[in-house]
């Protein structure tokens, strides 16, 4: 192992090999390496072979399973939408490192889902709880709750922000668009 106790360390440093340690708090697997999300001090615990890291900032913005994230979905492709992850709900201060994650279809809403089109379009800004972290760049995320889903929904043709008319269906006030989202009960629009 490269690292150990006590050793400052920052984000994106190699820990260990996963072979080694199982990565926890601060930490995270990259191609079978472990690497640190924050500045901090490394702390390895022998017995229970786990890595993780001692922030040096007093509250690092971190994910975590079970929170709200706000972000906005760059692509939306068959079973799954992408989101560029922007911050966590109700908290002032950013991310420690550029998140990105995805809402498969069984998670966008409670029920069938036909067309995943029909829930998310490119553009759109929306809330999503983590269910699921594996990397950087793997978030599995849910919109399969009241409160989560679109905040702001962009029309498709001319790229302004839609209007609310229904509970799934938003309207374009420019061109007069009419489409189908996973709407929050919090659409801003």
């Amino acid at each position: 192992m490269k690292t150990k106790s006590g050793d400052f360390v920052l984000p994106g440093d190699a820990l260990g090999v996963t072979e080694e340690f199982v990565p926890s708090e601060w930490t995270y697997e990259d191609e079978g390496r472990i690497r640190s999300l924050v500045a901090g001090t490394v702390a390895v615990d022998n017995k229970n072979k786990k890595i993780s890291i001692i922030p040096k900032t007093s509250s690092p913005s971190m994910l975590r399973t079970g929170i709200v994230v706000v972000g906005q979905v760059s692509d939306v492709r068959g079973q799954r939408a992408l989101i560029k992850l922007d911050s966590i709900k109700d908290n002032s201060r950013g991310l420690v490192t550029s998140f990105s994650g995805g809402i498969h279809i069984s998670q966008a809403q409670k029920g069938y889902v036909a067309k995943l089109t029909d829930e998310f379009r490119i553009g759109d800004l929306i809330e999503a709880k983590v269910t699921k972290i594996i990397g950087i760049d793997n978030v599995d995320l849910t919109t399969a709750e009241e409160e989560l889903g679109v905040l702001k929904a962009m029309c498709t043709k001319c790229r302004h922000y839609m209007k609310q008319t229904s509970r799934n269906e938003v309207e374009c006030p420019n061109c007069g668009n009419k489409e189908r989202r996973n709407l929050s009960s919090k659409y801003e629009g």
